[in-house]
């Protein structure tokens, strides 16, 4: 079985979806490894680790893919009109495709992964069982993003986090609110108390309380009836009503006052995503302050955030903008990433034949799949084929 690691070539990706060290694994496994000239670069992995792990080296994305069973992205592959080469086309019929595919963002590209006969399996939707924790892409990647989004923070902010006493005077601590604690938020919090910020936390769900307060963070919310019932069996957060939108974003806005930096990480799957901070709550905030979203290429948090810019408004405010966060750390986003696509495959690799056997009924299989055999199996897309 050939397993293909091409170069990404999206705009603003740095990751790559192999390390040698998982490099090591497939080839312990059975599988051939070939991993395009150049691919691990930008994640400080040479070529020659590569070689080193036993990897074929070629030299370029064609050589990579020819023929290739089982194809590992990051992102998903380019395809005609996407202003750049034709990824997809490089792929052979009945071949399995493994990425984060952002299905719900590209849904008129699940139709031709089937068109062009590909298995493609979108990893961000893997369920949250415990047998699939180490195969979740989206609590790696948010876990580094959490933790970036503080340190970026820190340096757009002209001063110190820490209270500091010197001979000079005392440097007060910085303030942080943190919006949305999922895997992101809760790494956001942690990091940023280690800094020796303040640091309070807000979310719809109320489970997350008490790990907020684990942390050492204080948490704010409108603790009604409709809170206690806000989250899904997923453990994702339910979009809320008006009236509750309006009782919290009241009280948020009297918190967010006080703040000199908020971490917006609030997303809901499938959706743009919720404003929490509005326009005006960024006026009420003082010069200096900083606003990390880390939603902004789902439509954003905060009002007024523009996609890989740094916006500073009239009262002085720095909202954040960047783009593909966990890619600003990609030599441990890639290495986390490859971890978890390597324990995806590993089971559904035949220890006899060393090839490829994917166990349809598996529920991770399943809940992964987007298509198979020429045709659209996920049922959330059903209507992605219609168009097509």
């Amino acid at each position: 079985m050939k397993l293909a690691i091409p170069k990404e070539r999206r705009s603003y990706e740095l990751r790559v979806a192999a390390s040698p060290e998982t490099v090591k694994k497939f080839k312990a496994l059975g599988v051939d490894v070939v991993v395009e000239c150049g691919a691990g670069v930008s994640a400080a992995y040479t070529d020659q680790a590569y070689a080193d792990a036993g990897a074929t080296i070629a030299a370029d994305e064609a050589a990579a893919l020819a023929d290739a069973d089982v194809v590992l992205k990051v992102q998903r592959p380019l395809t005609a009109g996407e202003g750049g080469p034709d990824e997809l086309a490089l792929i052979k019929p009945g071949a399995t495709l493994v990425a984060i595919l952002s299905p719900y963002q590209a849904k008129e590209q699940i139709a031709a992964y089937a068109a062009a006969k590909v298995d493609a399996f979108a990893m961000e939707f893997m369920p949250r069982i415990t047998r699939a924790q180490t195969m979740d892409v989206l609590s790696s990647q948010s876990n580094l993003a959490g933790y970036k989004a503080v340190v970026d923070a820190a340096v757009v902010f002209g001063r110190a986090f820490p209270m500091m006493m010197t001979a000079a005077g005392t440097v007060p601590p910085a303030r942080c609110l943190v919006m949305g604690v999922g895997v992101a938020g809760l790494q956001a919090i942690a990091t940023a108390k280690r800094l020796g910020a303040i640091v309070s936390a807000t979310d719809v769900r109320p489970a997350v309380k008490e790990q907020v307060q684990s942390l050492g963070g204080t948490f704010v919310a409108v603790e009604d009836e409709e809170f206690k019932q806000a989250e899904t069996a997923g453990g994702y957060a339910k979009q809320m009503s008006a009236e509750y939108q309006a009782k919290q974003a009241a009280l948020i806005a009297e918190t967010i006052k006080k703040q000199d930096i908020v971490i917006c990480t609030a997303l809901i799957p499938g959706r743009k995503a919720p404003i929490l901070v509005n326009a005006d709550m960024v006026k009420s905030m003082k010069p200096g302050s900083v606003i990390i979203d880390l939603a902004v290429e789902q439509g954003g948090n905060c009002e007024g955030a523009v996609a890989g810019q740094i916006v500073t408004t009239d009262n002085g405010v720095n909202i954040v903008g960047y783009i593909n966060v966990p890619s600003r750390i990609a030599v441990d986003a890639s290495a986390l990433y490859a971890k978890n696509l390597l324990n995806f495959l590993t089971p559904q690799i035949d220890k006899e034949t060393k090839a490829l056997k994917l166990n349809w009924d598996d529920e991770i299989i399943k809940a992964t799949a987007l298509t198979r055999g020429g045709q659209i199996v996920h049922p959330a897309f059903a209507d992605a084929g219609k168009t097509a």
